[in-house]
């Protein structure tokens, strides 16, 4: 598992975020303080505070550079 740091500060940010990460297989959580949030469920980001960057979860264990790539735009 791989934790970073990530900034999802406006709707369209949210969309092209969930669209990236659905290609991959593999389990994404949000984490913002005491929730944590399945990161493909647009509803749920929705019900974080995106005004601060959130914490991103990634359970893979392969893949990690194209994971990566895909979530250079989301990056802090």
């Amino acid at each position: 598992m791989k934790t970073v740091q990530i900034s999802l500060n406006s709707i369209d940010k949210v969309k092209s975020f969930v669209n990236a990460i659905t290609q991959f297989e593999f389990d994404f959580d949000l984490i913002s303080g005491r929730y944590v949030i399945d990161a493909k469920s647009i509803m749920g980001i929705f019900s974080l505070d995106l005004s601060k960057p959130i914490d991103l979860a990634i359970h893979a264990e392969s893949n990690l550079d194209e994971i990566m790539e895909a979530l250079k735009p989301y990056l802090v």
